[in-house]
Order: structure tokens, then C-alpha cells, then sequence
């Protein structure tokens, strides 16, 4: 069986210059495709070739036939043409590259980025682009493997991270890693070439997360019991609803509280929790062995269901006053009682 695409094979193979003919970047998480491409583009050929022979289009202005005829010409005075197809998933009529993929020029880079969305396996093209090329589906990341690609990131830029620091931004943003590298960067770019590890006083500072109240704090009050310090968080975030609210702290507790259902029906040792859940350490899953004695599987449902009911009523369904701040109160009064 094959070896799995993936995007690190994908990056070592281009810092190699082990170059490919075609590329079909696809899949909902557009970071890795946009890593990608811009690798090609930037990277490829020398500044002064790029004029004469590399090609940006966007899908919405171009067709699959017209991408096959750029694919077609000769790089000028070059060893290679990049052509590059952007917003990919608005061209029609793909099929149009199977004859092209037939005998494909290697003087070409075709680099097809087609976002928010999958090709047809079946296609013909699409084997035939496997076969001597490069197809990558970029999925989504898992909400818990948010903190450990931040620690990742922030390791390549030569700084670090503590533990509370990428959970608040984990919590704070999400999967978005998009936007999670660009907040990530304008916190590096503020700090010195000495003493590089980002801590929650700097994301605070930079990033508008506040160090005491946020999810992070949220959860490990919940956790705990902690009825002063859970209710201290939800009234300042009613008093400060510009530094959080409920909408961006209803993701984060749902991702929780569905993970320790999965926990509370797996292996329930540090290993066993860490496997099922996809996290790489098992230190990572400390919380949720935590949270396993304190809320049973029947409670961590209700949970579930409750966390549901919020987020349909913050909508405006089947309510017809209550505001966020007291819909947020009524949730962690009922996750604690």
C-alpha cells in the first residue's frame, strides 16, 4: 500500500526540488493548501523567469481548457513554467485535464488549489494525477490538536510556548489556523531575537485574550468546582462583551465535554484517553482524566444536550428575551449542579 500524502512528504519533496507535474491541492482546511502553493510560487524559479513563466489565475476567471492550453506551452529560457489555478472550485468541467494528464509536459508545474471541498476519487483524471503527480486532501484539524500545531508553530519560529498560553489561543480561535498563524505572527514580530517564549501576559497584551478570563480558565474552573471562580469569569465576560461572549465560548465547551463522552467509552488510562482523542502526549489529556471523576457519562450527555439547548436559544429559538450573558450563566449553573 502507498504511503499517505501528507503535508510534511509534500514540503520536504519541494526543499528538495523533487518537483511534480501536476498538483491537486483539495479539502476544507485551506492552510495547507495555501502553504503549498505559495512555496511553488515563491520558490520555483528565480525572481527574473517568474515574468515569462509563471501563471496565477483565479477559477472564477478562467476554464479547465484554458488551464490545459497554459499547461501545453514551453517554459521561455527557464527549466520550468509554473501555472498555478487559485480558487480552483468555481472552474467547471475538470475532466477537460485527463488528456492533458495523458502525456503531461515536465517542464510544467500545474498546481490546481481547490478549497472548501473535494474531486471525485473516481474521475479519471484524478488517478491519472495520483499516479505520476501529487493529490493532497487538506482536512480540518481536530479542535484538541489546535494546541499541539501552535506549540509546533511557534517552535519553528525559533521561539516557545507554555501550556496556558496556546490553550487561550486555541480556545479563543479555533481551528481557523489561518487565522491562528497570523495572530500567532504578530505576537512574534513584537518580541526581541532573546528571550522568545510567548506567555499568557503577551498574548493578552497582543491579542486581546485575557489571561484570567477566558475558556481556558473557564473549563479548569468547571472542572474543579470552582463555583466564585466560574461565576467571576461569566460576569466578567457579561460586563465585557467585547473581550468574549458566548458564541466563542459555546465551541470550545462543546469540543470538551463531546471528547469526554468519547472518553468515558474508551480505555480510561492517560494512553487510552490521549489515543482515542488524537492527542500526541499524554500529559495533554490531564483535564479530561480530571473531569472523568467528576462528571459521570449520564451527566456529561445532559451536558451535551444543555450546551445544544444554549446555543438553539442564542439563535432566538424558543426564546424570546434572554440574553447571552444570563443564557451563559444558566449553562455553567447547570454543568456545576
Amino acid at each position: 500500500m502507498a504511503a499517505k500524502t501528507t503535508f510534511d512528504t509534500i514540503m520536504g519533496d519541494l526543499k528538495a526540488r523533487k518537483f511534480k507535474p501536476v498538483y491537486i491541492l483539495m479539502g476544507e482546511e485551506p492552510y495547507y493548501i495555501d502553504k503549498v502553493a505559495d512555496y511553488i510560487e515563491n520558490n520555483v524559479m528565480p525572481p527574473e523567469e517568474r515574468d515569462f513563466n509563471q501563471t496565477v489565475v483565479y477559477g472564477v476567471d478562467t476554464s479547465a481548457s484554458q488551464v490545459v492550453d497554459m499547461a501545453r506551452r514551453y517554459p521561455m529560457m527557464a527549466e520550468y513554467q509554473v501555472v498555478i489555478v487559485k480558487e480552483a472550485q468555481n472552474v467547471k468541467n475538470w475532466d477537460k485535464l485527463d488528456k492533458y494528464l495523458e502525456k503531461p509536459l515536465d517542464s510544467t508545474i500545474l498546481v490546481i488549489c481547490y478549497k472548501h471541498g473535494t474531486i471525485d476519487a473516481r474521475k479519471k483524471f484524478m488517478s491519472k494525477a495520483a499516479a505520476l503527480g501529487v493529490v493532497f486532501k487538506s482536512d480540518k484539524l481536530r479542535e484538541s490538536a489546535v494546541p499541539a500545531f501552535i506549540e509546533e508553530y511557534v517552535k519553528s519560529k525559533n521561539a516557545t510556548i507554555d501550556v496556558k498560553s496556546k490553550n487561550m489561543i486555541a480556545d479563543f480561535i479555533g481551528a481557523d489556523l489561518s487565522r491562528v498563524t497570523s495572530e500567532i505572527d504578530k505576537v512574534l514580530v513584537s518580541m526581541g531575537e532573546k528571550d522568545r517564549k510567548v506567555t499568557p501576559e503577551i498574548v493578552e497584551q497582543k491579542i486581546g485574550i485575557s489571561k484570567d478570563y477566558n475558556m481556558f480558565e473557564l473549563r479548569d474552573a468547571l472542572i474543579n468546582r470552582d463555583v466564585l471562580k466560574a461565576n467571576r469569569i461569566v460576569k466578567y465576560l457579561d460586563n465585557n462583551p467585547k473581550s468574549a461572549s458566548l458564541y466563542s465560548f459555546l465551541p470550545g465547551l462543546f469540543s470538551f465535554f463531546q471528547n469526554l463522552m468519547a472518553a468515558h467509552y474508551t480505555d480510561r488510562t492517560d494512553r487510552g484517553v490521549m489515543l482515542a482523542l488524537g492527542f500526541k502526549s499524554e500529559w495533554a489529556v490531564k483535564d479530561y482524566m480530571k473531569a472523568l471523576k467528576v462528571f459521570n457519562a449520564y451527566k456529561t450527555m445532559q451536558i451535551i444536550h444543555q450546551i445544544r439547548e444554549t446555543d438553539a436559544k442564542s439563535k432566538g429559538i424558543d426564546n424570546p428575551n434572554t440574553s447571552p450573558g444570563d443564557l451563559l450563566k444558566e449553562l455553567v449553573y447547570f454543568i456545576l449542579h
